[in-house]
């Protein structure tokens, strides 16, 4: 059996789901094609419009929102990911104005009552915090009781 080229390994990977070059380049890399093959493929990939930074941004920041991640932390694994500052941004953008209701939403979710002292405050704070939640936004919630 022939081995597959480097392209169909990358259109496997894109049927699944969207990824990032970063992401399709260390899987690719991963599977011992040329490094000069890669980059070949991806910048193909990417002509025509098969492979969107852009793209994977989007789709990633909306099932990290949807399951209740904050804005911080789902920027920090964009970064990660190796997508641009201004995809980023353009990915959050929707999302600006409601951070606060979703970091209510995961306290409410996650602990149900209001926290009756000092500890149990900084706990639910450091679980937004852990969830990526800005810090602003948490002490906003806790400011308005």
């Amino acid at each position: 059996m022939a081995a597959r080229s480097c392209r169909e390994a990358a259109m496997d990977f894109l049927a699944r789901r969207e990824h990032s070059r970063l992401e399709l380049e260390q899987k690719l890399s991963k599977r011992d094609y040329p490094l000069d093959e890669i980059e070949l493929t991806l910048a193909q990939l990417a002509e025509e419009n098969l492979q969107s930074n852009a793209r994977f941004a989007e789709s990633f920041s909306i099932q990290r929102a949807e399951n209740g991640y904050g804005d911080v932390k789902i920027r920090y694994e964009l970064q990660q990911r190796g997508v641009d500052e201004a995809f980023i941004d353009q990915a959050l953008s929707p999302y600006q104005g409601s951070w606060l209701d979703s970091a209510k939403i995961q306290r409410q979710k996650h602990f149900g009552t209001w926290p009756e002292d000092y500890q149990a405050r900084a706990k639910q704070s450091r679980y937004l915090q852990r969830r990526g939640y800005d810090f602003d936004v948490i002490h906003q919630i806790f400011s308005d009781t």
